[in-house]
């Protein structure tokens, strides 16, 4: 069997990667207990950026406590500083046979919005980890940190081969099961589910991380380039359905289609996640860009 593998070379280059230098993925507030890096915690302690004042309380380090307003109120109170850390970015590119059939192959535009991600956060200084799934989910690279990580990233990347059909529920599950520190889960995927979108949705909600997905789509799903008696072939599963395609058949897959997108629009919504609808026949920067206003993704 031909090797699918899509090289490291064809994933990234020094100008793509010069493209992505002015972009930001910014959190409200991260989850506590990570590494020092440029997001506000929901943390307060030794930070450099005064927040607030507290009532001191027996066992709180002596060095925090503000004089000043002891010496006028005679009252003791801590200083309260905002603590930066990391934002974690965990990428799941859906690596479904689904995704390395047709020229060009989804896989190639996934895994290049996938490393497009994790040079953002490693930029500035968050741990990305990479967890492939198909009908399953795997851990490729656990979350790590530094410029330096984003090479193994594409060399891990490049590893990649097609896993099988596609099963949301099982891979959230699994991944709602690592029980990671609470951060920034970006699917790329085309969101084709034997299930429905229904099995989609029900995958994700699994998931208590702010979510941003980029769906992978090409002219041809909204309008597909078949006609008359054709017999089609389910490329994950091989089964073949022989089908008349009449104009009628045509406009229902089309309803159908529609359906679909706005399930996924209204999901994404009501969980305030970021959307991209990336055509992979298109470059992926220029598309990805639309998701930062101001140069800057608010998660």
């Amino acid at each position: 069997m031909a090797d699918r593998r899509i090289p490291a070379n064809e994933l990234f280059d020094p100008a793509f990667l010069a493209s992505l230098a002015s972009l930001r993925i910014v959190a409200g507030r991260v989850a506590p207990r990570g590494r020092h890096a440029e997001q506000r915690s929901r943390d307060l302690g030794g930070g450099l950026e005064f927040r607030d004042f507290r009532p001191y309380a027996a066992g709180d380090d002596l060095r925090s406590i503000d004089w000043n307003i002891y010496r006028r109120l005679g009252r003791v109170f801590l200083r309260l500083f905002e603590e930066m850390e990391d934002l974690p970015l965990y990428i799941l590119p859906d690596v479904s046979e689904s995704a390395w059939v047709e020229d060009p192959p989804r896989i190639k535009a996934g895994l290049r919005t996938a490393l497009a991600l994790a040079s953002i956060s490693l930029n500035q200084h968050d741990r990305v980890g990479v967890f492939p799934f198909a009908e399953d989910l795997r851990v490729a690279v656990r979350p790590r940190a530094g410029k330096r990580s984003l090479f193994g990233l594409a060399d891990e990347m490049a590893k990649l081969e097609p896993g099988g059909r596609t099963d949301f529920t099982k891979s959230m599950h699994k991944l709602a099961s690592l029980r990671l520190r609470p951060g920034v889960v970006a699917v790329v995927s085309d969101f084709f589910d034997p299930g429905g979108i229904e099995a989609v949705i029900e995958g994700l909600r699994r998931l208590r991380h702010k979510l941003v997905l980029i769906q992978l789509v090409r002219r041809t799903d909204v309008e597909p380039p078949v006609e008359g008696d054709v017999r089609l072939l389910d490329c994950e599963t091989g089964v073949g359905e022989d089908l008349s395609v009449t104009p009628a058949v045509l406009a229902g897959y089309r309803r159908a289609y529609d359906e679909f997108q706005n399930a996924l629009g209204r999901f994404a919504q009501s969980r305030g996640a970021g959307l991209l609808r990336l055509d992979v026949e298109q470059p992926v920067v220029a598309q990805l860009a639309t998701l930062f206003e101001g140069g800057r993704l608010v998660v």
